[in-house]
Parts: C-alpha cells; structure tokens; sequence
C-alpha cells in the first residue's frame, strides 16, 4: 500500500511509523510543509492513563520516550493564597520539538519517507496514493477542500488564552488562580525538562478588555502576563514562542472518511487543553486507524468505517468530558469565590468523570483534608 501522511506532527510521524514497523513493504510518504526542527508551543503532557495506553499497545515507543519525560504524581492549585496538593493524580510531559524529534528518529529509521519543506497545496497532488492520512491539524487541507463531505463544524470557546514557556520549574503540574484589579487570570503550568515548563496563561473576555490586551504587542503582552503572575514565576520571564491571544476552537467532523482520505487528531477533533488530552487523543486515533486497517486489509472502504465505529464511542465521550470542563474555565472567575478546598473540590468535579468512590482511591489525602475542612467551616 502507498501512503501518503499530511502532517509531520505527533499523529502523522506516529501512524506512518507505527504502519510502515508493522508492514515493512509498505511505502509511506509524511509531507510536512515546515523544517523539521520547526514548531510552535513548548511541551506537552500526558495523563498516567494515555501512558498506560501507548504502553500497552507499543511498549517500544513507551519505554523510549519515557526515558525523556519528566514525571509527576500530584497536582498543585494555587487560590486564594493556598497551595492544595491533589495527591495521586499522575502526569508526565515531554519538550514538544524533542517528542518530534524521537518520532521523526523511530519513523527514519524504518523506512518512512520524510518531506519536510515540501507543500501540498491540492489534494490531487497525491492522486498517486491509496491511503491519505490526514493529520495536519486544526487547519488540514484535507477536511477544508471537503468539508462539506466530512460535515464539519467549528465553534470558539469566549475564554482567550495563550502559550508561554518560562525556565521557573515546578514541581507538579499546577494550576494559579489570579484576581487582579482588573479581573481573574488561570495559568496552567507544567515542567517538560529540567529548567524549562509550560506555561498557559487564561483570562476571561472582560479582563482581557480591561488590561487592553488587543492594543499590546506581544511583547507587551508577554511582560504583562508575567507581572500578573510574578509569584508562582519566583521574578523569572516568560518566553514567547508564537505566543499569540487565541480562543480555543470546538472542531467536529461528523465524517471521519471520505473516499480514500481519513482524518485523525486535531484534523478530526479538537479537545480542550484543560484535560491534557489533545495528543493523547490524536495517538489512539493513529492506533484505532492502524488497527481497522489490518483487521480488513483487502477492503479499504470497511476499515475506515471500522476505525470510525469502534473509535467513535471513545471519542465522543472524552470531548463531552472535555466539553465539561471547559465549561468550567470559561466561569472560573465565579468558581474563585470559592474557599480553597471548596475550589479544589469544584476543580476535580468540573469534567464529570470523577466521583466520591473514584476520589476516595485516587487522593485519598486531599479528600480527608477537604472534609476536615468542611467539618470546620
């Protein structure tokens, strides 16, 4: 079979890996417009359970890429002047340039034809192909030349956020509550190397009209996002890296093929950063496809309808949970007025996939504080 993958990100450089290691005749094309060193964001992060997923399924990968990571067991929320440790909830997060660079190696070296700096500005140009992948992300060229065909739809979230880097570490995963003066920030932040951590920095429409943030330039921006959280940042920058103003966009093909074309990753579905699923969703897709594929190799048709049926379901019920809690960032300004436990407890609530029994085996220490608290109030 001849491939050709869009996209030279995590899901493009792992399906065409994944399937040319396991069909060695196979011949697989990644066309990826940019260098291979070029990417925007820092790190990204991967919940205990995506890892025991990519475990289970390629130990290999696993174990290689483990060896990169940096590794956690709890959660930090930062309110109201209290640090609350949410113990038990694992994470682990890897540079994003560095997890590309270990995915471009593995597919290299087994036989993977990589074409950076190469453009495709046509579907037809790959009219040689009998499998098109589609992993080129929010703006694929695939799902745009047919969405009608993929029925897709796209909405945006009010919240406007954007992605920094700081050489500050942490300790865990974090997330820092700010009102100001002039409204409430969030920042999400996570270590993905020694001295180097993402940081996203989140506020509301009204305080992001107040401080005038559509006037700054982004450097402007970028210092006013520091001195807001000139705290938890222990007096260190910020670091831009394309760190634009953005609303994060809903995306839903409600298609997933289209004759010999399919969609994975953020090209099918966008899920919010706040539950750290994006390339743990785009991974599974890339497994779920690779095995429909094998499961019906005379018949292209039926393995893309199979990948859709029995990916579908999981889907769906990770975005309704990321749906979930988005829906509670786009309030946290009101959730603040909350006392810290009751905060915390509202924060690990917010996705609907947790609880009383699942907390109780998950932080045990967090919910005895938490109702020693209520107990007191």
């Amino acid at each position: 079979m001849k491939i050709a993958v869009l996209g030279g990100g995590p899901a493009g450089l792992y399906f065409s890996y994944l399937w040319k290691a396991r069909h060695a005749d196979a011949d697989v094309h990644v066309f990826e417009q940019n260098p291979a060193d070029a990417t925007w964001g820092f790190g990204v992060v991967f919940s205990d359970r995506a890892w025991e997923f990519l475990r289970a399924d390629d130990p290999e990968t696993a174990d290689d890429l483990a060896t990169h990571m940096e590794a956690w067991s709890d959660i930090t929320i930062n309110h109201a002047g209290e640090a609350i440790c949410l113990d038990g909830i694992g994470f682990s997060a890897v540079g994003r340039l560095e997890l590309l660079q270990l995915l471009q190696a593995r597919a290299a070296r087994v036989g993977v034809v990589l074409r950076f700096g190469e453009l495709v500005t046509s579907p037809d140009q790959l009219s040689g192909f009998d499998l098109i992948v589609a992993a080129d992300g929010l703006n694929s060229l695939v799902r745009r030349s047919f969405e009608g065909d993929f029925k897709t739809s796209i909405s945006y979230l009010d919240n406007k956020f954007a992605w920094f880097g700081t050489t500050q570490e942490f300790d865990t995963l974090s997330q820092t509550f700010v009102r100001t003066p002039d409204g409430h920030f969030n920042a999400h932040h996570y270590r993905y190397a020694p001295g180097m951590s993402t940081f996203i920095v989140e506020c509301d429409r009204p305080t992001w009209e107040r401080y005038g943030f559509a006037a700054m330039s982004p450097e402007e921006t970028r210092t006013v996002c520091a001195d807001v959280f000139l705290g938890v940042l222990g007096g260190k920058s910020l670091i831009s890296n394309k760190s634009v103003w953005r609303n994060f966009p809903w995306l839903w093909s409600d298609r997933w093929s289209f004759r010999n074309m399919v969609l994975v990753g953020d090209a099918l579905h966008t899920a919010h950063f706040s539950i750290g699923s994006g390339t743990r969703l785009a991974i599974e897709d890339v497994v779920a496809l690779v095995k429909a594929l094998e499961a019906e190799p005379a018949d292209l048709g039926r393995a893309l309808q199979l990948y859709e049926l029995k990916r579908r379901p999981v889907v769906e019920k990770l975005v309704a949970a990321a749906k979930s809690s988005a829906a509670w960032y786009e309030n946290f300004a009101r959730h603040m007025e909350l006392p810290p436990h009751e905060f915390a407890m509202s924060y690990l609530m917010r996705s609907g996939r947790i609880d009383r029994d699942r907390l109780q085996k998950m932080s045990p220490k967090f919910l005895a504080r938490y109702e020693a608290a209520q107990k007191q109030s």
